[in-house]
């Protein structure tokens, strides 16, 4: 069974298993234990012009394992063999890979009780490749890169094209 949430507007986060849960998970609770914690890294300019920390850990349970992204202070309250829960999470791709984030919306504590079972990190679902959608053009206003209105230029050819709706450059160049 794919754990895919709900997607209505008042959706309510369901109980998952870390190997159900595919790219398409939205408003998941999972509980697991913590494999390990890769090393901190400064991500120097975030989203919001601030330098922010970040870290990958790798959680699972009985059923498979996923690497879960950790930001600034939700790195120290993890720690390995702990287990965690974390509360209405979602799944991402990144470079192609599943990862379990926590996000605003979300919530990460540690669990009340622990995992009595081992991990399975023999089904590693963040070891599978997926194939990512291109993200869509972003107009970055009058003449910036990366579309929306810079000059004339047309995104499918890489070249000019004629506003007028005439053959463009070469018929202008044509002596009859």
């Amino acid at each position: 069974m794919a754990v895919e949430g709900f997607f209505e507007n008042k959706r309510q986060p369901v109980e998952a298993k870390v190997g159900e849960l595919t790219p398409a998970s939205r408003a998941v609770n999972v509980t697991a234990k913590v494999v390990s914690k890769s090393e901190i890294r400064e991500i120097p300019l975030g989203r919001d012009g601030s330098a922010h920390r970040v870290c990958d850990a790798l959680v699972g349970d009985e059923t498979g394992s996923i690497y879960l992204t950790l930001w600034d202070d939700n790195i120290e309250k993890v720690n390995e063999n702990d287990t965690i829960r974390v509360e209405n999470g979602y799944v991402t791709l990144f470079k192609g890979n599943m990862r379990l984030n926590i996000g605003k919306y979300g919530k990460l504590e540690l669990a009340a009780s622990p995992l009595e079972c081992g991990v399975n990190t023999e089904n590693n679902v963040s070891s599978k490749t997926y194939e990512q959608e291109r993200r869509p053009f972003r107009s970055r206003g009058r003449g910036g890169f990366g579309g929306g209105g810079y000059g004339g230029r047309d995104r499918r050819g890489g070249g000019f094209r004629d506003r007028r709706g005439s053959g463009g450059y070469r018929d202008r160049q044509r002596s009859y």
